[in-house]
């Protein structure tokens, strides 16, 4: 028999999309006797329950759980989730993806494959919204100009990496590295995973194993999911300084670089052609950026979408790490 799998879902005011998380997880090819789905809900206001419970009524061959988790943080929420399964395998996913059918079998079969201790795939990312923006956003979010080497966005080849989206590991594992970690309201998935690497284990990304994503879809919402991503990525690279990697330091250090070179100018002419030159240099690169995905997805609103998009995660994700620094949180559990 197949090993049984508990597939954990963070929740809050996901109406819109939360059916359609659960329609692609009743179509997984993995036998659905062997499935649960446990959703945590962190006190949503719309009717995200509602449609859980309507769509549940109509699909009673998959086992779907929900535990009310009011305020929760999603690390909290996922821990709750953990908490109320005994199965062998947990699958994280998130309510706004939609794992392709495979994707459970072959998470299942890189485990049992030993390919890694913990194991996920590819995002693919799609406009979370209509109009030329939301086209952008999510085009700017899969080019590693926009998201530097976070490989599970655009990697084509199998390979042991840092982190994966949406991971699947033994239940077991947790003993040995324990739960997500309640203090970091964001980069809980990395930060479980530098655990897991610095507990000898490895992390690995499968391009078969595929999920839809869908990014944000103005880029104000854009900027606050980059800000919390860049000020809680500090909170974690602290605890492990060994798991820094260049793309994480890039965008604080080039914010700070021409916040330098800006004051310097006051005083000196050449910081501020050097100053002159670092922008035009940028701007160069967002505006050649922006061309080669306007011709590749023959869309000519790319020539400013994407590098409207590209600004807005470099500047607050950097500008979030930055002001991480200065004012860390007080962080709490619960």
């Amino acid at each position: 028999m197949p090993p049984e799998v508990s597939i954990i879902i963070p929740c809050f005011n996901e109406q819109a999309t939360i059916s359609l998380v659960l329609d692609a997880l009743y179509a997984q090819t993995y036998p659905r006797e062997r499935m649960e789905v446990i959703i945590t809900d962190g006190g949503s206001t719309d009717d995200t329950l509602a449609a859980i419970q309507t769509w549940g009524k109509g699909h009673q061959d998959l086992l779907v759980k929900v535990i009310e988790k009011p305020a929760s943080t999603i690390p909290a929420a996922l821990n709750a989730a953990i908490n109320a399964s005994m199965r062998e395998i947990i699958v994280r996913m998130d309510a706004h993806s939609k794992p392709h059918p495979e994707y459970v079998e072959r998470s299942v079969n890189a485990l049992a494959e030993g390919r890694g201790q913990n194991v996920g795939g590819i995002w693919e990312i799609q406009p979370g919204g209509e109009g030329w923006i939301a086209r952008s956003i999510a085009s700017a979010a899969a080019h590693p100009i926009g998201v530097g080497g976070a490989r599970y966005r655009y990697a084509n080849q199998p390979a042991h990496v840092d982190t994966v989206p949406f991971g699947a590991f033994y239940h077991r594992l947790l003993d040995k590295v324990g739960m997500f970690d309640e203090t970091l309201l964001t980069n809980e998935d990395y930060e479980f995973n530098a655990r897991i690497r610095k507990s000898g284990g490895k992390v690995w990304l499968d391009p078969q194993i595929r999920s839809v994503y869908y990014a944000r879809k103005s880029l104000y919402a854009l900027g606050r999911q980059y800000w919390r991503y860049g000020y809680w990525k500090w909170q974690m690279l602290h605890r492990y300084p060994e798991t820094v990697r260049l793309r994480q330091a890039l965008p604080p250090l080039f914010i700070l670089g021409l916040a330098v070179l800006a004051l310097l100018a006051i005083f000196f002419r050449i910081a501020l052609w050097g100053f002159l030159a670092v922008i035009c240099i940028y701007i160069l690169v967002l505006i050649l950026t922006g061309i080669q995905l306007a011709l590749k997805k023959k869309d000519l609103s790319f020539l400013i979408g994407i590098p409207l998009a590209i600004v807005t995660m470099h500047f607050t994700w950097g500008a979030g790490f930055l002001w991480s620094i200065l004012h860390p949180p007080k962080l709490k559990t619960g």
